[in-house]
């Protein structure tokens, strides 16, 4: 997702992003040790960007999702903050005695937050229904499963179809995510809005659009976490709205601010910033399912109208990454090639639409969100869009429902200027956005020739070389084909109270709270 020139980065720096990227620095509290841990208890008031979409990992359709959920499921793999390394969860660990074959040994005496056993079975069922539930949203993570086993009481065995070595990271997301089958069967749709895991928090409440309550699980199998009694998610959608909310002590913290609110954090005595780079992008997705945007030569002139520095300095205040494919350019399986395939060519964009039959300009549906900051960029990508002659305008809503008209079945919408907001593993991002049917492939429409095969590839081996060699056919195939316009990568731009410790910046930009304690 980005390749840019190391001059625009007037607060991060090249050294650092590589640093940082590589798990050997880490930008967190300011004033204490990242791992400090203060006084047990209290309530966290966080302001949250976004009302989820659903609190049932398998069903919902947002990004934004993932802060909610992380505090009342654990997943079966987790991911290191610095590396996005697996490492043990639920699952205390796994093994492949054969390419096709994956066994997870689970942690013995798990309970889910209503009483019942998190062992096998449970498992068992929560990657069953991911798998073939109608309602899930995530069966393309689970693509290469072809049958679920319980092999001992804390023994779950995972048949493949074909090698698929990006199991583990997958398995530290949704797919992952494991709730109680008592609290599904009993509910059905209502476990959306009333979820049950076996997380560090367990749900209290939520008033739709508002707050979002979580309180303390006695029983979690981690001894000494959680820190916090509970948490309270106030939903602010607006940006400015939210770091006011922190300067005057309304919330402890508020996260994914804009980049151009960094210096009036800098600046509070009463808040500190956490920050650090994600795999947070900006982008543009793409209905590809549907004229005009099936012609990939109108696809192409979009990605070629697109100046993606001057989108950084206007939008971003500077402080990102221009984003030429879907990895920024200090991850591990990023193609330098590829990332050509993007360059701003306003010339070129024209010459492509009038091959494509539209010589006299295009009008396309935009879609995006109402905050101040979205709207910005949609007004920059507009002027950009109006040189080469593509009209339109965008149609806002909140993030999960404009999200969910466009990714959903009703399908509205050519474009929604949204975000990607990273997975574990690369390959993951990849299969959700771009295999046929996958929910954030809008169209649902096959994938170019080549893609499902190179996917593939990219999962037979462990091999760090192999898999980057696999992944640049993938990236090549996306860019080429213009399935998505990636625009830019942003870092995290947190404010916390002084009196927060323990909280920390990870590479998925997504918050976890589990560390986070009040200083005694």
């Amino acid at each position: 997702m980005n390749h840019g020139d190391e001059s625009r980065l007037p607060v991060f720096g090249r050294r650092d992003v590589l640093q940082l990227l590589s798990g050997t620095a880490l930008v967190g509290l300011a004033g204490g040790p990242a791992f400090a841990q203060g006084a047990p208890g209290g309530v966290l008031r966080v302001a949250a960007n976004a009302n989820p979409s659903s609190l049932d990992p398998a069903t919902g359709g947002a990004g934004s999702d993932l802060v909610f959920l992380y505090t009342l499921y654990d997943t079966l793999v987790e991911w290191d903050y610095e590396t996005l390394k697996a490492k043990p969860g639920l699952a205390q660990s796994w093994a492949f005695p054969d390419p096709t074959t994956m066994v997870l040994t689970l942690r013995d005496g798990v309970t889910f937050h209503d009483g019942t056993p998190c062992d096998a079975e449970a498992v068992r069922f929560n990657l069953e229904r991911a798998r073939k539930d109608p309602r899930s949203n995530i069966k393309a993570d689970l693509v290469n499963v072809a049958a679920v086993e319980v092999s001992g009481p804390n023994s779950v065995t995972l048949r493949l179809s074909q090698p698929d070595t990006a199991l583990p990271l997958i398995l530290s997301d949704r797919a992952g995510m494991i709730a109680s089958p008592k609290a599904i069967e009993a509910m059905g749709k209502d476990h959306d809005r009333n979820p049950v895991g076996s997380g560090p928090w367990a749900f209290a409440s939520w008033a739709d659009g508002e707050r979002i309550t979580v309180k303390r699980n006695p029983r979690y199998w981690k001894s000494g976490r959680p820190l916090l009694e509970g948490i309270e998610f106030q939903i602010i959608p607006d940006g400015s709205t939210s770091l006011r909310s922190a300067i005057s002590g309304q919330t402890d913290v508020a996260y994914q601010l804009s980049e151009r609110q960094r210096p009036l954090i800098e600046k509070s005595k009463a808040l500190t910033l956490v920050s650090g780079p994600t795999l947070y992008a900006f982008q543009l997705y793409i209905n590809y399912g549907r004229k005009p945007l099936n012609d990939v030569r109108v696809r192409q002139a979009l990605n070629h109208a697109i100046d993606r520095k001057t989108f950084v300095e206007a939008t971003m205040a500077g402080t990102g990454e221009p984003a030429y494919m879907c990895l920024p350019s200090a991850h591990w399986a990023f193609d330098k090639d590829v990332a050509t395939l993007s360059a701003y060519d306003p010339d070129k964009a024209k010459k492509l639409l009038a091959e494509a039959g539209y010589a006299d300009g295009l009008d396309l549906d935009l879609r995006g969100y109402n905050d101040q900051a979205s709207v910005q960029r949609q007004e920059v990508l507009m002027e950009m869009f109006r040189k080469v002659g593509i009209r339109g305008r965008f149609v806002n809503g909140p993030i999960a429902e404009a999200s969910g008209r466009f990714f959903g079945a009703e399908k509205q919408g050519d474009l929604l200027l949204s975000a990607w907001t990273g997975r574990p593993d690369p390959s993951q991002a990849y299969a959700l956005m771009f295999l046929e049917g996958a929910y954030f492939n809008s169209g649902r429409a096959a994938p170019p020739a080549g893609f499902t095969e190179a996917l593939a590839e990219s999962r037979r081996s462990s091999d760090l070389a192999e898999r980057t060699a696999a992944l640049a056919k993938v990236q090549r195939i996306v860019m080429e084909n213009v399935l998505a316009i990636p625009l830019a990568f942003r870092f995290d731009i947190i404010a916390a109270s002084g009196k927060v410790q323990g909280f920390r910046s990870n590479l998925l930009g997504k918050p976890k709270f589990e560390d986070v304690s009040f200083k005694a």
